[in-house]
Parts: structure tokens; C-alpha cells; sequence
């Protein structure tokens, strides 16, 4: 028979160099009982390929006994492949005959091979050699004729080299190997694969006839089918149901793909070779690489964080009360100021902003109390530095360039210079200052009494406020939800 013959006698559509081979391969061996193992991937038609094997051989008149290695528990599968005496195990009531027995005379079909364990690889590979076997639980041996078939997804050699399969096994179902290849590294099979499938489906569901458009077309022979075969008949069938139109489209098809969305750029999504997959565990180390990467940027990251907060600290060290620009607006303090200003008590025994109060009764008046405070503006770009005002209108000019020089209370002498190595500035309208020296505030509750002053200057909005802070808005959300949680 020839090939042709073979392909319409059992189905086999394509006319691709791959599976010319394979057909050829299989008319060569089909008349004899030599041993053949079928490899390749799941759903590329090995039972088809191991039927022709069987209706070209001289078993023909038999039935092919098909046995699926592994679907068998691997406590059963001896059992059933060389039957079973009464009594030989629990639950065996009755005499069991196994499919090698039902097979005499006949050809079996051992498919998933690779799954069988290797107690079962033992007594298999007697019956490749010698052609008996007992039964489990019986002594006597039993004789069969039998033509063996196999068939695999994995490769077998590989799986000897792990130590998985038996070698001697390995050699003996080898005798003729028959690789069959994927659909994939045969696209010139898949469109007329997939048309015979639309046909055999219009028949059983009594609808017309589906044609694809020639951008449907590509995306099928683009397509990598993962599934092979039995992927490709899964989609046709499903055209023939879902879709109402005669003519289908690449977008009506593209949902119908495996992995493929609508937003796919290409339909070549998959790797599913062993080769690809290893080069894929390759490019692990560049991800480890980037990952460490990361890593240092963050640590980076955190370190110039906690730098800037020693800073903000170092800032806050000498902060006392925060005004806000509308309080000094008002008058209660100098309105020059930018942002805010901060009140600092002066220390016990040290002169206050403005001299002696003597000197400031001789030119503004009776004060309440001694003015113990010292005036200094929030610099965004620096620290706290004193600010200098004009000299108020009912000043006489051209005293110290129209700003009082401040005076200690010894004797008149001039006020010594601030922190900041420049005399505080003077202000026409004193602040009051509690007459008894408050208790520094500790850092995190000046923080809190900050932000909470800058919040309500604001109105609560937070942009404007961590703005006006110098910070992020991230960095003020933290900050307000510790605070909540203090609270």
C-alpha cells in the first residue's frame, strides 16, 4: 500500500517532509513483529500512528489491546498487565485475566511507557526476551505471542541517563524508533489538519461549512500549538459550534487560542521546547543580577533617608514654637518672615532680644514683663538664621542705621551677638514671653506640634503643608498616621 493510500485509509492529513518520513518508516516495519517505540509530544497522533501499524501488519483479524501506563496505580499494575491468581492480594476474589493474555496473538499498545515503574520495567522486559510470564500469585509460567507497541512523551534517553528508566528496557523497546514531530516544526500541515477537522465537525453538528480569512489563516500557522493535534481539533470544533458567520475572522479565532488574548501583540507566546526552556534557566542569572541591583538602590535609597533625618533633627534641635505667617500678619510678630517663624527662649542669666528694659522704657514705654525671646526665620535652603528689620518711623534716625542696638542690662553695653554670630533684630511690638524658662519639647513633639500647626494654617490641605514643610506628601502621610496611632 502506498502512502497516499495510508493517509486516506487512516486519516493521516499533511503532506509536510516530517510526516512523509514517518509514513514511510511505518510501511517499513508494519509487516514484521519487530519491536517499535513511538516518541514525541503529547497529542501528536502516536495511537493513530501505532493503529496503522497494527491493520498493515499480519494481526490484522485481532484485536489491538490498548494499555495505559500511566493511568494504572502502581500497585495494580502488574496485576494487570500479567493477570492475577485468586487470593494473590486483598480483594482478589476471583481468577484476573491480564491484557498481555487478552493479547496473544495480537498486538499491544503500551502507551505512556515512561510512566511505568520500574519493579513493572522488570517483569516486561522478561516478556520482551522470552515471551512468558506468570501470573501474580501463580508459579506457573504462560506463553504468549505478542507484537509490542510503545509509546512515550518523554525522551527515554534522558530519562535512563536519571536513572528513572531501566537501560536494558530501553535498548530492547527501541529496536525501531519512530519520532514524530510537533506540529509546530510542521506548519505546513496545520491549515489542512485544521479544514479536515471543520469538515468531519460540519457533518456531526449538521452546520455549514466554516472558511477562514487569510489573517485567521496566519495566526493558525503562527501559532505554536502546544497541544499539537489535539489542540488544533479542540479549536476547529469549537469554530464549528460558537461561531454563527461562514467566514471567520483572526479576532473571532484569537480568543479560541490558548494564551493568546485580544491584546496580544503575536501569537508565538509559548516555549515549550527543552532546548528554549534551558536557555530560559540560563537568563536566571541576569535576573539575579538586576535583583541585586534593586537591592543596592534601595539600601542607597534608605541611607540618604536617614541622613536627611539626622538633618531635619540637627534643624529641630532648637525649636521651640512655630508661628504661623497669618499670626504674624496680625502683628503679634514680625510679618517679614517667610513660611513661619520660631520663638526660641533665651537662657536663664543671658540678655534678652531687645536690651535692657530700662533702655526700651526710655524709647517705647512701660513693658509688663522682660521679653525673653528670640526671633528667627525657618530658611528652606538652611538653618535658623535672625532676619534684620528696618527701624521703626518714631525712631531718631541715624542711630546704629536706623535699627536699635539692642543693650544688656549691665550698664547699657551693647547686647552680645545671637547663636548665629548677628544681634537679633528688634521689633516695635514685643512678644510676650512667660516669665518662667518652659521645658525644652522633645524632637518628635515639636515634629508633631509642626506639622499640626502647618496642617491648621493650611486649612488641612496636606499638599500645601508638606510644601511648605519640605517634605514629600508620601513622607507627611507617615508621619500623620504615627500620629494617629500615638494618639
Amino acid at each position: 500500500m502506498d502512502r497516499a493510500s495510508i493517509q486516506e485509509r487512516f486519516g493521516i492529513v499533511g503532506s509536510s517532509g516530517a510526516i512523509k518520513n514517518v509514513i514511510d518508516r511505518a510501511r517499513q516495519v508494519a509487516q514484521t513483529d519487530i519491536t517499535v517505540l513511538l516518541q514525541g509530544e503529547s497529542g501528536v497522533g502516536k495511537e493513530l500512528i501505532a493503529q496503522a501499524l497494527h491493520e498493515l501488519s499480519m494481526r490484522r483479524h485481532e484485536r489491538m489491546v490498548v494499555v495505559n501506563c500511566g493511568a494504572i496505580p502502581e500497585g495494580l499494575i502488574e496485576s494487570e498487565l500479567f493477570g492475577a491468581e485468586k487470593g494473590a492480594y486483598t480483594g482478589a476474589v476471583e481468577k484476573r485475566v491480564g491484557y498481555f493474555e487478552e493479547a496473544d496473538g495480537s498486538t499491544i499498545f503500551l502507551d505512556e511507557i515512561g510512566e511505568m515503574p520500574k519493579e513493572a520495567q522488570v517483569r516486561l522486559l522478561r516478556v520482551l526476551e522470552t515471551g512468558r510470564f506468570s501470573r501474580v500469585g501463580a508459579s506457573q509460567q504462560q506463553q504468549v505471542d505478542v507484537r509490542i507497541v510503545a509509546a512515550t512523551n518523554k525522551n527515554l534517553a534522558e530519562e535512563v541517563q536519571a536513572g528513572r528508566f531501566r537501560k536494558d528496557l530501553y535498548y530492547r523497546l527501541s529496536t525501531v524508533l519512530i519520532d514524530i514531530p510537533p506540529l509546530r516544526e510542521r506548519p505546513d500541515d496545520v491549515l489542512p489538519i485544521f479544514d479536515n477537522f471543520l469538515h468531519e465537525f460540519s457533518k456531526e453538528y449538521n452546520s455549514s461549512h466554516k472558511t477562514l480569512t487569510s489573517e485567521a489563516e496566519e495566526i493558525l500557522t503562527s501559532y505554536r500549538w502546544p497541544g499539537n493535534v489535539r489542540e488544533l481539533r479542540n479549536v476547529a470544533e469549537q469554530v464549528t459550534v460558537l461561531l454563527r458567520e461562514e467566514e471567520v475572522t483572526a479576532d473571532e479565532l484569537r480568543p479560541l487560542l490558548r494564551d493568546v488574548g485580544q491584546a496580544a501583540p503575536s501569537t508565538d507566546l509559548m516555549r515549550v521546547d527543552q532546548e528554549e526552556q534551558q536557555d530560559e534557566d540560563r537568563s536566571g542569572s541576569d535576573d539575579i543580577r538586576q535583583r541585586e541591583l534593586l537591592y543596592r538602590a534601595v539600601l542607597e535609597m534608605r541611607m540618604d533617608l536617614r541622613e536627611l533625618k539626622d538633618q531635619i533633627g540637627s534643624f529641630m534641635s532648637n525649636v521651640g514654637v512655630v508661628v504661623p505667617r497669618d499670626v504674624a500678619e496680625r502683628g503679634d510678630f514680625p510679618s517679614d518672615y517667610d513660611d513661619f517663624v520660631v520663638v526660641r527662649n533665651a537662657g536663664e542669666g543671658e540678655p534678652d532680644a531687645y536690651g535692657d528694659p530700662s533702655e526700651r522704657s526710655r524709647e517705647g514705654g512701660e513693658v509688663d514683663s522682660l521679653i525673653r525671646d528670640v526671633v528667627y526665620e525657618v530658611d528652606e535652603e538652611g538653618p535658623a538664621r535672625p532676619t534684620p528689620r528696618e527701624a521703626p518711623p518714631d525712631r531718631p534716625p541715624g542711630e546704629g542705621g536706623g535699627v536699635p542696638e539692642p543693650t544688656s542690662a549691665r550698664g547699657g553695653e551693647p547686647a552680645p551677638p545671637s547663636e548665629t554670630g548677628r544681634r537679633p533684630p528688634a521689633s516695635a511690638e514685643p512678644v510676650e514671653a512667660e516669665e518662667d524658662e518652659e521645658e525644652l519639647p522633645t524632637l518628635e513633639k515639636a515634629e508633631k506640634q509642626l506639622i499640626s500647626r502647618a496642617l491648621k494654617q493650611f486649612d488641612g490641605n496636606r499638599r500645601k503643608t508638606a510644601e511648605a514643610l519640605g517634605i514629600s506628601e508620601r513622607t507627611l502621610y507617615r508621619k500623620l498616621k504615627d500620629m494617629d496611632e500615638d494618639l
